[in-house]
């Protein structure tokens, strides 16, 4: 896998040493320039002061034959027609050792000399001053040529072979360094790999590796597993959903088919039309339940449903109107409750809170929307016999129905609550039970977003309090 060419490892790895050779390549030519440019100029300076060192000790009269000096072996004293008067042992024989010569006004060159046979000279050649040149050879211009066979790290290309070698050399060190860490970085990654593909559905307990430290690896890894135990938890929560919603349609459904079924065995003994009836009956329950668990998925499945700015408190005023016949309902309600939600899925809440209050309620329900700390507050309140504190939760689940309820509504789904909390989720909202001292008391929290531009907030009620 390491080897593909789309691996992150092996682009990696070419585009470092192929970075690296470039900039070993641009260091190396400058050391290697540096370094003969230098060398170069070593050779020249010392032949330049070799030079006129044996120029200082010229009288009139009177010339020395040169002396080497250190490396400089090869001095000639040779006149305007390119004579060769004087000159060191290891010059003595050689023709002029450079046919270049200075002007006045420049009376120093130095000059690499090739020639035809043998290595090439470095020379310094050096113009005698026109003082010595009236006074010795009666003006008549002398030049001193003065230098040594070039050495051979200027005269071949071994620098620049051995800067190559050790350039190829770093760049193949690094693209191995470089392939070697990511190897090791990438581990990590494999680990990860390799056990989501072991993951299956039937079997979502396995967890990815998680390095330790605060890499982004690590971050990965932990992301990776809480991802694993949400999915966990949904599938679980999907299989649990599945089998309670089985056991509670195979209920009437096994009851509409022994009804029917003694209906067609004793056609004699059993009246149709209370079949028929207590069919529909059961088929309406059974449709009810169908629409709630509709419902209830496009809500877990997070279906946008169209929201809009409105009052929550005009539409719990407005519910609370509509609950005609039965128990009264007290609304006391603050204006300009302005939340941001669907008006469909919102009237559905408060209706499921009152219509479950009515159905625990003695003599009295009372509702309230008030503001408080940035949140618009609902309380639906009855005054029955409560919920107790261990099924407060339990109430919320789906097909969930206390005895109490089952006495009084035996043909309700169970969904109604889920389904409510489920809405005030989708809304950046809450809905939950709280102490109340007689019944029960549902407390729903959404929100609250600015009124619209223009529009002042209108004085609000008193809010009730339980």
């Amino acid at each position: 896998m390491s080897l593909l060419p789309d691996s992150i490892r092996t682009r990696t790895t070419v585009a470092v040493a192929a970075l690296s050779l470039l900039f070993l390549s641009v260091i190396g030519a400058s050391l290697d320039f540096l370094a003969l440019d230098r060398g170069e100029a070593a050779v020249f300076q010392e032949a330049q002061r070799a030079a006129t060192n044996w120029l200082g000790t010229f009288q009139p009269g009177s010339t020395p034959p040169p002396t080497a000096e250190g490396r400089i072996n090869l001095l000639q004293l040779v006149d305007s027609q390119g004579h060769v008067e004087l000159a060191t042992p290891a010059a003595a024989g050689r023709p002029r050792l450079a046919t270049v010569q200075p002007p006045v006004d420049n009376r120093v060159e130095d000059r690499v000399v090739c020639p035809r046979h043998g290595p090439c000279l470095m020379i310094a050649a050096i113009r005698v001053p026109p003082l010595e040149t009236r006074e010795i050879w009666h003006g008549d211009p002398h030049f001193i040529y003065a230098g040594m066979v070039q050495p051979p790290l200027l005269a071949s290309h071994l620098l620049e072979s051995l800067t190559a070698a050790g350039v190829l050399l770093l760049t193949a060190l690094i693209a191995w360094g470089n392939w070697w860490v990511g190897g090791r970085t990438l581990r990590t990654v494999e680990g990860i790999r390799s056990t989501m593909a072991e993951i299956t559905v039937s079997d979502l307990s396995m967890r990815v590796p998680q390095p330790p430290g605060r890499s982004e690896f690590a971050h990965l890894a932990c992301t990776a597993n809480q991802t694993l135990d949400r999915l966990e938890e949904a599938v679980k929560q999907q299989r649990r959903f599945a089998s309670t919603t089985s056991h509670e349609l195979r209920t009437p459904l096994t009851g509409l088919r022994t009804s029917l079924e003694e209906a067609m065995l004793y056609p004699r003994e059993v009246d149709p039309r209370q079949t028929i009836r207590d069919a529909l009956s059961v088929t309406q329950r059974l449709e009810m339940i169908v629409d709630d668990l509709l419902v209830l998925a496009r809500l877990r499945a997070g279906d946008p449903a169209a929201h809009e700015p409105l009052d929550l408190g005009a539409l719990v005023r407005d519910e609370a109107a509509a609950q005609t016949g039965g128990l009264p309902v007290e609304a006391h309600v603050t204006r300009d409750l302005v939340v941001r939600g669907s008006r469909i899925q919102l009237i559905r809440v408060v209706g499921n809170l009152l219509a479950n209050a009515r159905r625990h309620a003695e003599s009295l329900i009372e509702v309230t929307a008030e503001r408080v700390d940035g949140y618009a507050v609902v309380t639906v309140t009855d005054d029955g016999a409560g919920i107790a504190p261990a099924d407060r939760e339990r109430v919320f689940e789906r097909f969930v129905r206390l005895d109490e309820g089952r006495r009084r509504e035996p043909g309700g789904s169970g969904l109604g609550l889920a389904i409510s909390r489920d809405i005030a989720h989708a809304h950046d909202g809450t809905l939950r039970i709280e102490d109340s001292p007689r019944g029960a008391r549902f407390v729903l929290r959404l929100p609250l977003m600015d009124p619209p531009p223009g529009r002042p907030l209108s004085p609000g009620v008193p809010a009730w309090r339980a």
